[in-house]
């Protein structure tokens, strides 16, 4: 089942064991989904329940990345791993202040990142780890590896008893293609994708295209958020009908039997 919240509960320490629950929580995006947290343009999202706490980006502003995790009761001194997608500063602004308050944790970034990138994060005491290739970083849980040209970006893929969930930044490699790159990692079917799909300035065409395709990848649940834009996002919503996440700082979404 995967369900979606407003609230918080505690997470058994050290994530949950088989049968249990994977929770992510939106810390960071362009809507806004509960009262009381700020929106602004970036994304990040918590990832719990796993062997390892995961925090995939960190938004653009570190004052509203810490203010929302404060809302939402999360304590950044819980994670273990941190994934950064790609290197623009709304997927990367938050990151100082997290490792200031947690160096405790491993980053994990695409290789063709400035080697000065991981010295900073190298400097504030946490280790790094540059990716190319797809990876498993805790079990169950891998990195699609580099993708792209001219923008490269990695993704997450979580392994789960109902088929793979994605977790994008923003796609700039192309939605698609990192369906299928989860796709050739794991051979499973995918429960549930979303993050930023980077469809802004795409024609109605195009867009009912990539919906196309991910019905032929026989995608089953979606959350398009960031920048996808509000016309693509209003097509996705369409297409998916119950199936559609609506995201937004503040959103849960929970999958459970992991």
């Amino acid at each position: 089942m995967t369900s979606v919240s407003d609230g918080r509960r505690e997470l058994k320490p050290g994530g949950l064991p088989s049968g249990g629950t994977i929770r992510f929580t939106i810390l960071y995006d362009n809507y806004l989904h509960k009262e009381g947290t700020r929106a602004d343009w970036g994304f990040s999202c918590l990832v719990e329940g796993t062997e390892k706490t995961i925090l995939f980006d960190t938004g653009t502003d570190p004052r509203i990345l810490l203010h929302n995790a404060e809302v939402l009761g999360v304590d950044l001194k819980n994670i273990d791993l941190i994934v950064i997608s790609h290197n623009h500063g709304d997927h990367t602004g938050g990151l100082p202040a997290v490792l200031e308050r947690n160096p405790a944790v491993t980053v994990f970034a695409p290789k063709s990142f400035p080697s000065s990138f991981g010295r900073g994060v190298e400097d504030r005491k946490a280790a790094y780890r540059a990716v190319d290739s797809p990876v498993e970083i805790c079990p169950r849980v891998h990195l699609t590896g580099e993708l792209g040209a001219e923008i490269i970006e990695q993704s997450l893929v979580i392994d789960t008893p109902r088929g793979l969930v994605v977790v994008t930044g923003c796609s700039h490699p192309g939605i698609v293609n990192i369906l299928r790159r989860a796709g050739e990692i794991l051979d499973k079917p995918i429960h549930l994708v979303f993050g930023g799909f980077h469809l802004r300035g795409k024609t109605e065409a195009e867009v009912a295209d990539i919906i196309s395709a991910f019905r032929e990848l026989k995608v089953e649940k979606c959350g398009a958020t960031h920048c996808t834009g509000d016309k693509p996002i209003a097509a996705f919503r369409e297409a998916f009908g119950k199936d559609f996440v609506p995201l937004g700082t503040g959103k849960i979404i929970e999958v459970e039997g992991f």
